[in-house]
């Protein structure tokens, strides 16, 4: 009961500054949502907060959103933010979505669906999984793929997790396979397919911070 009130909780809060937000973008130019995709031990997580931070950007993390899909009242609380011609707009890209992708949609896939929707139309946002790179038309994010060679992931995981190298490995192809069949599932795609993606950074050719500098420049941040 405590995780649903801390989540209704952020949903409030949230809501509170797309209010404030949508004065401000009046004023100036809305970053579109970046949405991370990343192999288990890659850093993507790090990278997706170090980019919130440093651009002032929301953040949803794969577990927030995967919690906020699941619910039907927050979803719907999300939705219910935007005008009527707002509405309209989303409605008519997730039919177009479910067309030309040939996908047969659960409720937790249109949940999902409505959710990313409403956090692409106000921007200004980093949503890290769940595949929200599939979910936005291009003007309206910037897709990034965080990727690694297996054994720095390894050592990452080890580091992170206390554990053994076994283990680690375990955890990576248990992980791996849980995010590819997602992907398979709802969106009938590859996940490690690189013309899914805008950018793909390499976290064992150049430090975290690089990476955010690189995709700081490629938004012209």
């Amino acid at each position: 009961m405590a995780k649903s009130r801390s989540i209704q909780q952020m949903v409030e809060e949230q809501i509170s500054r797309w209010h404030i937000l949508q004065k401000e973008t009046k004023k100036q130019k809305t970053i579109p949502v970046i949405t991370i995709s990343r192999e288990p031990g890659s850093g993507g997580r790090i990278i997706a907060e170090m980019l919130s931070i440093e651009l002032e950007l929301d953040i949803f993390h794969q577990d927030m959103i995967h919690q906020m899909a699941e619910s039907a009242h927050i979803h719907k609380r999300f939705f219910e933010t935007l005008d009527e011609k707002g509405m309209n707009v989303l409605e008519e890209w997730i039919s177009s979505l479910v067309n030309d992708h040939h996908l047969w949609p659960d409720e937790y896939l249109r949940h999902l669906m409505k959710l990313v929707g409403v956090i692409g139309k106000y921007g200004r946002a980093v949503i890290v999984g769940r595949g929200g790179n599939f979910l936005l038309p291009p003007d309206k994010r910037f897709s990034i793929r965080i990727i690694a060679p297996k054994e720095i992931r390894v050592g990452n995981v080890m580091k992170k997790y206390g554990v053994g190298r076994e283990e680690a490995k375990r955890r990576i192809i248990r992980t791996e396979s849980d995010r590819r069949a997602f992907i398979r599932k709802y969106y009938n795609a590859d996940i490690d397919d690189p013309l899914n993606y805008d950018l793909i950074v390499n976290t064992g050719s150049v430090s975290l911070e690089a990476a955010v500098r690189g995709i700081r420049g490629a938004l012209g941040a």
